[in-house]
């Protein structure tokens, strides 16, 4: 597996991680799994082990299915298939996978399984990795075409958790990391500060430093400090901007006595 496909699953990984509604529907679904005990764990598990059981083969099979799905529509699309065939036939290996999964769990808590088992497991793992890509599929409105009139958003709001997308307003350098500053949140990605300023178009910006990128609608207020300058952005945060970048960021209409075209 090469580095890029590291770092993209990685970033996936990161986003479920970071995703309360997430996290919290995954607990939800292994605490009424662990209580209604499907499958026979009801009679085979006290309470106990069976909520553990079930919550790990919750947290398991969604993190594995969500980051391999992910990782497999991107490539399939990037080379030109449609998002609902990409869908059907990633929904195939992570199926396989999360019945793997499942089946070595099976194996530490149950034992060796039965042929028979292993093979509705595959077949029950595919299927249920399919039902929740079509789902999301449906949620998300693939292949929906956008109003004429409306832009698409920025490339980079796509490597964001759903709960902190929303209009960009700032890019920073954290370390080897770039954190995405949006009116839905932050939250880091793992890509250099020029990567993610290539994925930022529509919106319009500019760059005010060597570590800070600013979506220029979002600039609430802008002072001189010296030589230097601060912008204060939408959701409160002072950018600064290197001498270097006064002038761009004059022309930019950004600073006092300048109109904002």
């Amino acid at each position: 597996m090469n580095q890029r496909l590291l770092h993209s699953a990685k970033r996936e990984l990161q986003a479920i991680l970071a995703s309360r509604p997430t996290l919290v529907a995954l607990l939800a679904a292994g605490v009424v799994a662990g209580l209604a005990g499907p499958f026979g764990t009801v009679d085979i598990l006290p309470l106990l082990p069976r909520l553990a059981y079930w919550l790990v083969v919750c947290a398991l099979t969604y993190v594995t299915g969500a980051v391999l799905v992910s990782l497999a529509l991107a490539r399939m699309t990037s080379r030109g298939w449609s998002r609902w065939t990409a869908a059907v036939a990633a929904a195939i290996p992570a199926g396989l996978a999360i019945a793997a999964l499942v089946s070595l769990v099976n194996l530490v808590v149950f034992g060796p399984p039965v042929p028979a088992d292993l093979a509705a497991l595959a077949l029950n793992g595919t299927a249920i990795a399919l039902v929740i890509t079509l789902a999301q599929m449906l949620a998300r409105g693939a292949d929906t075409p956008a109003a004429p009139d409306t832009p698409a958003p920025p490339p980079i709001l796509s490597r964001l958790p759903l709960d902190r997308r929303g209009a960009l307003v700032a890019l920073s350098v954290q370390d080897h990391y770039t954190e995405v500053a949006t009116t839905g949140g932050r939250a880091l990605v793992l890509m250099r500060l020029g990567d993610a300023i290539a994925e930022t178009a529509p919106t319009p910006g500019i760059q005010v430093h060597r570590s800070h990128w600013i979506a220029t609608d979002q600039v609430r207020a802008a002072r001189r400090e010296g030589a230097r300058a601060v912008l204060t952005m939408s959701d409160g945060q002072d950018i600064p901007v290197s001498r270097s970048r006064v002038a761009a960021v004059r022309e930019a209409g950004l600073l006092p006595g300048q109109a904002h075209g």
